[in-house]
């Protein structure tokens, strides 16, 4: 029996129904509709009525937050629709919800489908009901649902057809090639078929649709770069510069010995690399035959120990994923991004995320047939990358969004990440015969099928319509799984080999893995049945990981990976022979040469004739006033804090400048800098990394656009205190579809000459790179894009942020020379980098700024922004001087005894920027500033009243409580959940605390696993001094309501009585931090001080009122240090920390608040600048009732909050100055001493 509950958002908690009737009002603008109900609907089968009558208000929904309905009611004349996920695409919630109920169960998952149903109030007709639909329902991966009721959720699947054998393949003359390919929708052209069907004759055999499929996936663009790889026969040049420039490589050419070697993009894009190691100049590179990410060795101090440890850095692009489904798209761009390091066998700590869009302020109106609006893609985008960024642990310090209108052609989705290792447990050898390769991870299905072509594609209408398949789907708790096996040095070291599956699937990620590869298809885990040999071999399904280990280790990693609760299982073998063999029901559907496949298919020729570069000088304004105005409201200057704050920054303690600094944390940092994540110890050394990119130098001069790429990437660093040493690059290259024009093929080939100058001429080299080059809609290109993105490590004594510190000081213009081609000349930008870190390292310089596309306006408008702090030019600073490009230069501020540079003026108190007579203050500068985007990224909430007042609660003081039971080093037990993601942070706070700890992975891949979690964890507690439940997203942050999977857990009758008999008989401990206070306040641990079953007229923890995710550094004050956590702080005291939430906003009736705050149980509040509590969204960010933060249970041992506390250790958040340190770990292990 199917048994369905419709759950809906009680009053004054809509938040999701009152922002799309907002979005149909402003963004559609349909007047008509006068109201919008939304509702998910969950259909369960296969579970019993008592258990499904238990799970309508401990899983389906939350009483306090919630209502629910068996049946659908809606008002006469309401409109309905249903939407629901296509078929094969990973629904969260519906997975979320069937991993609850099996916690609660301990039995077999139950089938569980979701629907969203939307209610419609108004005179709303057909027409605007179908633009309404065509908003919400993303035909790529939805559709409209039914609303009849369901005879059963079970899905019957066809039993596939064996795998065709395409007799008379080999047969095929020029048009049946040609016909070929328009049959089966290939990526490959005829070159790269009439070269497969010469293969298949000498084979003396016909192919399979499975070996055509997986040869067109393997030769695709995007896995083999045959646009980069094409043969360049000749160019034709009118331009001097760039003629010169070519001349120079193929000088270089000649003196490494290439003169045999095809000239290609690939060759230009590489060879500085080669030259420079040629010269001794790129010692640290470690290289090896693993494909994995750009790898450099590095020395890491630890604990003021120096070690050899490994960095890793990639950048990965999902474009046209992105373009036709944002969300599943951005989601998997990180995903792929991370996993390549990940198969690198390093911890991923770190991320940037460069994007490139149309302006998303313009009406829908304007949007182009086959496109979705601009608007709707960068939020969906934003939210999928942040989404699964944020879930699986990974703090993203920069978030940048370029607008040119040639995005609109196809959206730009760049993820860069930042990982690292100890070379000790970084193992790497060549497979030999006989080793086995095990598939790890998530299951296969049809999510992602071809994904690898279609991004290979320029696109058009027709070919948007046939591309759903090509979406893949992100399941982040699985993605957070690897990362932690990968962790372990155990399991690491018994890989020789690892691939990431990304684009083409098995047949990539296994068949890369050695040159004799027999690969049995019918091994790899599935997600449903139906899905035939080809699927198989080329989905694209995400968190999935390929690794070969010697066959006497692969039980022992299998089990060291179903200790992480990840499914490991054996799928190929190495050979002898040199081929790549697929079986599938027991027959050869794959048996394809090694050399064949290498080829990467049939040799092209181009011949190249690049543009005259033309000239790129920024319109400068006439008044000094109406110009800074102007700059504040475009588009690529404007404030991106609403963009930015979705984004977790903090996760993994390790984050030393945040996204935005200063007291208001409005002055954005130029660099990403965060400290070399390292488990149990601490550490001084950081990394950097930092991108430089501008589209109207390159719709202008591809040429010097790449070149002033890599000199905003490395400025950048140098400006945030990281010496010039020790540089390295990776360039992300995104063209127009080059087709067979030269003039078209000229733009990357000016580019990568422009790149390759600016490496040779700096001496640092592009270590690695991807290249998209299928930019095109119909007649529509994106701008010719090359995104440098540099990165380096340093001392984190060294790192300085950008925001002014103080008035009086002067600042100091640090510019190089320019050429006759208007670029900075290299020798006077080494001698400035070097000079600029002495002055640094020195304590002479308070800030540093280099100047990018809105030149010194920008530079110093943004550094006033974050503490107030205005600025005075000096009169002889011109308008051009101001306004114009100033790449590779430097606003310095600092003492005036300091001799550098030219001075351009100074900061002052007045909170303005002025020039002569000419002054605006910063407050109005500022209100254009964040205008701009506030209604696609909102920073303000709607709903939110700053004028309401709150108290400023002082509890009276309490005396300090201890344990009877006395313990040296007090046990605390910290359980790690699906979705759970602060573990590594939590762990080494208590540790360094004096805590002994111990992580418990709560497995849940079958019933047994289920069972066995549960009962070691409640054998445990009774071992034990402290639970400690860390933040995270709780199974995905789904259903709603995050905390459902915790709190199942802890509603065990074991579990339960465990926890109860700790805190109220031992007098034991418990803590949640984030994910962790919903956990304990939805069981009622607090405010109650024990599990209990909740209900309406409890408190709880919904939605921030902004309606998403917010990260940033909040002030909170303690109003109550009756807690044994909080023994070590004063009522009135003021603690920095960092949030990271989308459902932080506690709620509660008078009644509740009135107990809590006469009990003293209101432990912290959220407060502004001058301490006192407040509704202001700048400072509290949810909207908590009565500002809470914090609160704890009757007698103060069970605490929860919202703010990271665990996320501090010295040296972190430099550019947000606060006290951040309130002991709340050592208080605790005091309290059993």
């Amino acid at each position: 029996m199917v048994y369905r509950i419709y759950v809906e958002k009680r009053s004054g908690l809509t938040v999701e129904a009152d922002a799309l009737k907002n979005d149909i009002s402003s963004f559609l603008g349909i007047k008509s509709v006068t109201g919008v109900r939304f509702l998910n609907r969950y259909d369960a089968e296969n579970i019993t009525p008592e258990l499904f009558e238990y799970a309508k208000t401990t899983v389906f929904s939350e009483p306090q937050v919630d209502l629910t309905y068996d049946s659908l009611k809606v008002g006469e004349g309401d409109t309905v629709f249903a939407v629901e996920y296509l078929p094969g695409q990973y629904d969260q919630r519906a997975d979320s919800a069937s991993q609850c109920i099996q916690i609660i169960s301990q039995g077999n998952r139950p089938l569980i489908r979701t629907a969203k149903i939307y209610v419609l109030s108004g005179n709303v007709i057909e027409d605007e009901l179908e633009r309404i639909k065509k908003y919400v329902i993303n035909p790529v991966e939805a559709r409209e649902a039914s609303l009849d009721t369901k005879e059963t959720l079970e899905s019957v699947y066809d039993v596939p057809a064996d795998v065709a054998v395409l007799d008379g393949f080999n047969e095929l003359d020029e048009d049946g090639l040609a016909a070929f390919i328009e049959k089966y929708g290939l990526a490959m052209d005829r070159d790269d078929l009439r070269f497969t069907r010469d293969y298949f004759r000498k084979e003396g055999r016909a192919p399979t649709m499975t070996e055509i499929k997986m040869i067109d996936t393997y030769w695709s663009d995007h896995c083999r770069h045959t646009t980069f790889l094409t043969t360049i026969d000749s160019v034709k040049f009118d331009d001097p510069l760039l003629e010169a420039a070519y001349e120079r490589y193929k000088s270089i050419r000649h003196s490494l010995g290439r003169d045999r070697k095809p000239v290609n993009l690939m060759d230009i894009a590489t060879v500085a690399v080669r030259e420079l190691k040629a010269e001794g100049k790129l010692p640290k590179l470690d290289e090896s035959e693993e494909i994995n990410a750009c790898t450099v060795k590095i020395d890491v101090d630890v604990d003021g120990k120096n070690e050899k440890w490994l960095l890793l850095f990639k950048n990965e692009t999902h474009n046209h994923p992105t373009e036709i489904e944002p969300f599943g798209g951005a989601a998997t761009c990180i995903g792929g991004a991370i996993r390549d390091p990940l198969s690198g066998r390093s911890y991923v700590y770190g991320a940037m995320r460069v994007t490139g869009a149309g302006d998303p302020t313009r009406p829908i109106e304007e949007t182009l047939e086959g496109k979705l609006p601009q608007k709707k893609l960068v939020t969906t985008a934003a939210a999928g990358y942040s989404s699964y960024g944020n879930q699986i642990g990974l703090a993203t310090g920069q978030v940048s969004e370029i607008y040119h209108p040639g995005y609109i052609a196809k959206r730009m989705e760049i993820g860069a990440v930042i990982a690292a290792a100890p070379e000790r447990c970084v193992r790497r050898e060549r497979p030999i015969p006989g080793d086995i390769v095990i598939l790890l991870g998530g299951k296969t299905g049809r999510d992602g099928c071809g994904g690898a072509t279609g991004s290979s594609k320029s696109h058009n209408l027709h070919s948007l319509e046939s591309c759903g398949a090509e979406v893949q789907k992100g399941n982040a708790p699985e993605e957070r799984k690897l990362q932690r096996l990968f962790r372990n040095p155990e399991a690491s070291l018994l890989i020789k080999r690892c691939n990431d599956f990304g684009a083409g699937g098995v047949s990539v990620a296994i068949g890369e893995l050695a040159d004799g590869l027999k690969i049995n298809l019918d091994c790899v885990p599935k997600k449903y049945d139906g899905l035939d040999g080809t699927e198989l071999a080329i989905s694209e399904s995400q968190e999935r990981m390929a690794v070969v280990v010697a066959k006497e280790d692969a039980q022992r990693f299998i089990s060291l990976a179903n200790r992480e609760n990840l499914e490991a299982t054996v799928v190929a073998e190495v050979t002898e022979a040199e081929r790549l063999t697929m079986s599938w029901r027991g027959k050869t559907i794959v048996d394809l040469s090694r050399e064949f496949l290498n080829s990467n298919g049939a040799e092209k020729h181009i011949e190249i004739a690049p543009a005259h570069t033309e000239k790129y000088t920024k319109a400068i304004p006439a008044d000094f006033a109406e110009g800074y105005k102007s700059l504040a409201k475009d588009l690529n200057v404007c404030s991106q804090r609403g963009l930015s704050e979705r984004f977790d920054s903090t996760i993994g303690a390790g984050t030393v400048m945040m996204p935005f600094g200063g007291v208001n944390q409005e002055t954005p940092s130029q660099a990403m800098v965060n400290k070399i994540s390292i488990e149990n110890h601490d550490t001084k050394t950081v990394s950097l990394m930092a991108w430089g990119y501008n589209p109207f130098i390159a719709e202008k001069s591809p040429y010097h656009s790449a070149y002033l790429a890599v000199v905003e990437s490395v400025s950048k660093l140098i400006a945030t205190g990281a010496k010039f040493e020790d540089v390295y690059l990776t360039f992300q290259e995104y063209f127009e579809k080059p087709k067979n024009s030269p003039e078209r093929w000229g733009k990357p080939l000016s580019a990568l000459l422009g790149a390759l100058e600016a490496q040779l001429d700096l001496g640092i080299g592009s270590i690695g790179g991807k290249d998209s080059m299928s930019g095109s809609f119909e007649s529509l290109d994106v701008p010719p894009t090359l995104v440098s993105f540099a990165v380096t490590t340093d001392n984190i004594k060294n790192i300085i942020s950008p925001e002014f510190k103080k008035a009086g000081h002067k600042a100091a213009l640090l510019k190089p020379e320019y050429d006759e081609n208007g670029l900075p000349t290299a020798s006077s930008l080494i001698e400035n980098y070097a000079k600029l870190h002495e002055l640094i390292a020195g304590g002479y310089v308070f800030a540093a700024y280099t100047p990018v596309y809105g030149g010194i306006a920008e530079a110093v408008m943004k550094m006033t922004l974050g503490n107030g702090i205005g600025f005075k030019y000096e009169d002889a600073a011109s308008l051009d001087d101001i306004f114009g490009y100033a790449y590779g230069s430097f606003v310095l501020e600092c003492d005036e005894s300091v001799s550098v540079g030219e001075v351009i003026g100074h900061t002052t108190d007045d909170g303005k920027i002025s020039r002569g007579n000419e002054e605006l203050t910063i407050a109005e500068l500022k209100k254009d500033y964040d205008s701009v985007l506030e209604g696609v990224y909102p920073v303000n909430a709607k709903s939110q009243d700053n004028a309401e007042k709150v108290v400023t609660i002082s509890s009276k003081a309490y005396p300090r409580a201890y344990s009877s039971e006395k313990f040296a080093r007090p046990k605390v037990l910290i359980p790690v959940f699906p979705g759970t993601n602060c573990e590594y942070d939590t762990a080494k706070a208590l540790s360094k605390a004096g805590f002994e700890t111990e992580t418990v992975i709560i497995r849940n891949l079958t019933p047994s696993a289920v069972a066995e979690s549960v009962d070691y964890f409640a054998k445990s507690v009774e071992d034990a001094q402290v639970i400690f439940i860390p933040g995270g997203f709780s199974g995905g942050d789904e259903p709603d309501g995050s905390g459902k999977f915790i709190t199942a857990f802890f509603r065990n009758g074991a579990v339960k009585e465990a926890t109860n008999k700790l805190l109220k008989v031992r007098s034991g401990l418990m803590c949640g931090i984030c994910n962790g206070f919903q956990a304990i306040v939805k069981l009622g641990l607090v405010p109650f001080g024990e599990i209990i079953d909740t209900d309406e007229n409890c408190p709880t923890l919904t939605f921030n009122k902004i309606g998403r995710h917010q990260s940033r550094i909040v002030h909170t004050r303690i109003a109550s240090n009756k807690s044994p956590w909080l023994a070590k702080t004063s009522v009135g005291d003021i603690y920095n920390v960092a949030i990271s939430h989308g459902e932080g906003r506690f709620i509660a009736n008078d009644s509740v608040l009135a107990s809590l705050v006469e009990n003293g149980q209101i432990a912290t509040q959220y407060v502004d600048l001058s301490g006192n509590a407040t509704m202001d969204i700048n400072f509290n960010p949810n909207g908590s009732s009565l500002a809470i933060e914090g609160i704890t249970s009757p007698d103060g041992r069970v605490l929860g909050k919202m703010g990271h506390t665990e996320r501090y250790n010295p040296g972190l958040y430099v550019n947000v100055p606060g006290c951040y340190d309130m002991k709340l770990f050592e208080a605790a292990a005091e309290y059993f001493r």
